[in-house]
């Protein structure tokens, strides 16, 4: 009851009926009696897990409502979307929650923001941007909105939050198929409740009447609420239930033909792991790739085979370049920090990294590895050298081990065998130690491609001066250093 004795519009989770709670007997399979019951031994990827059934809440309502740590919104990258479910939190939030917004300065797509609740039963309100789906991009699509809900689990647990009210994060006007969503949507919430459910009590999937549906078909498959329902939605769990955090691992699960039908997986691994494979419905060459699922487990255990773990890594990779070509990535582009120049003496691409236009602590560095995919991925198919400009960088243009390290990690193997040098202009001593530490503690086969160039006249011995565009600051900086020699060389366009 509110001060004036009304009774009060917001709903108490604790008042809600748990999802184990509206678990009727009568919906098990009563055809299979119980000796047969027993001889089951196939156990579902979510088995029965009665503590994690007593977190969840499947609620037909208005997530503005609920009377919970925080709720989630969806809408768009400036936050300005008007969408029911964005307009029923702005209204009964109160103004206060637009001018709040203005300082966030939006929010891209997968990312997860908070705010105050202001007037608002929930004390904080987290705000996140649900994917446009286009089914020829869906693998980006199905990983950014396991971002949205992996994100907004996050940000939940860094917050020391005890429950969180979801939306439907998937909206009507972004196109995304309801029922793949809520695949997502379920298994995310339930592998991060396996790792981290000592820090939530409660999650409630708020719904619209158009969605429960829905909700209601799909939750048993991954909250089953006894060993019976366990068994009897095995069945319909779909080929791709993502990697041990529900995260999109496989882009595609078709029938694929082989490069070389008739030859064994170990004769053409390498070149297998290069092709495209081409997508096809039904061929006389055509063969299935295996227990997808079964080799995910195996990963998990450490009991994969090398091959396979490498056609893992290039699933992993495609999921990145797909992200790659449907991102907008202008604004990373107009940095102009990497671009392709000329050949060097042996005929090999020259690509270049100019450290001082890297913002680092100013820009998305997700979506500067995604640039960095989508340009390179081309090139490395063939030999190619790097040349990496130090010059005059400092602390605000390094780039993070953790992050170099993931992008090793990240690209294809091709990256790695066709790189044949990276030359390292104008060194520093701290920098040299820190690749040296990096090259021979955190990843490995780097270090001997890696040549420190103390000035220009070096690299041309390597490269023409006419087969690279300089920066004009590279210039004049070496001109300054080791003498005007240098200034004799016109200088390249301004970049």
């Amino acid at each position: 009851m509110d001060p004036l004795g009304a009774p009060s519009q917001f709903v108490d989770i604790d008042s809600l009926p748990g999802w184990s709670d509206v678990y009727e007997a009568t919906q098990l399979d009563s055809h299979r009696n119980p000796a047969e019951k027993a001889q089951v031994d196939v156990r579902s990827p979510f088995p029965y897990r009665k503590d994690i059934n007593a977190k969840v809440i499947l609620w037909k309502g208005d997530v503005a409502l609920l009377n919970c740590t925080a709720i989630v919104n969806t809408s768009n990258e400036s936050l300005t979307d008007k969408n029911p479910v964005s307009e029923s939190i702005f209204m009964h939030a109160g103004p206060d929650l637009k001018d709040e917004l203005q300082k966030l300065k939006g929010c891209r797509t997968g990312e997860a923001k908070l705010t105050k609740g202001f007037n608002l039963a929930a004390r904080f309100i987290i705000h996140t941007v649900g994917p446009k789906y286009k089914s020829r991009y869906r693998t980006a699509a199905e990983s950014s909105l396991y971002s949205c809900y992996r994100n907004v689990l996050q940000l939940a647990k860094e917050q020391a939050m005890c429950s969180v009210g979801f939306c439907v994060i998937n909206s009507l006007k972004r196109c995304y198929p309801l029922e793949d969503a809520t695949h997502i949507a379920l298994r995310t919430v339930r592998r991060f409740l396996e790792i981290h459910g000592e820090t939530l009590e409660k999650v409630v999937f708020a719904v619209s009447e158009l969605e429960e549906a829905t909700y209601q078909k799909l939750m048993p498959l991954y909250f089953p609420r006894s060993l019976e329902e366990e068994i009897q939605s095995l069945p319909y769990l779909p080929a791709d239930i993502g990697n041990a955090e529900g995260e999109p691992v496989v882009p595609e699960r078709q029938i694929r033909i082989t490069e070389k039908p008739g030859v064994p997986d170990d004769a053409s691994d390498e070149e297998g792991l290069e092709a495209d494979l081409s997508f096809i419905g039904s061929h006389a060459f055509a063969r299935m790739e295996g227990d997808v699922d079964k080799q995910r487990r195996l990963i998990l255990q450490g009991q994969l085979s090398e091959a396979a773990l490498q056609k893992q890594h290039q699933r992993n990779y495609n999921r990145w370049l797909c992200q790659a070509r449907a991102e907008d990535l202008s604004d990373i582009a107009s940095l102009k920090a990497l671009y392709q120049t000329g050949v060097d003496n042996c005929g090999r691409t020259v690509m270049v990294v100019v450290g001082r236009n890297i913002p680092v602590t100013l820009i998305d560095m997700e979506k500067a590895l995604l640039y960095f995919i989508h340009v390179m991925d081309h090139i490395a198919v063939k030999e190619y050298v790097l040349v990496y400009f130090h010059t005059l960088t400092n602390d605000y243009n390094q780039l993070d081990s953790n992050f170099l390290k993931k992008l090793y990690d990240v690209v294809d193997a091709k990256y790695k065998r066709n790189l044949k040098a990276l030359y390292f202009v104008h060194p520093t001593f701290r920098s040299k130690v820190s690749a040296w530490f990096f090259t021979t503690f955190t990843v490995s086969g780097l270090k001997d491609k890696i040549h420190y160039v103390e000035s220009l006249q070096q690299l041309f011995t390597a490269i023409p001066p006419e087969q690279i565009d300089l920066p004009p600051f590279v210039l004049e900086y070496d001109a300054r250093e080791n003498g005007p020699y240098y200034s004799s060389y016109p200088p390249s366009p301004d970049l």
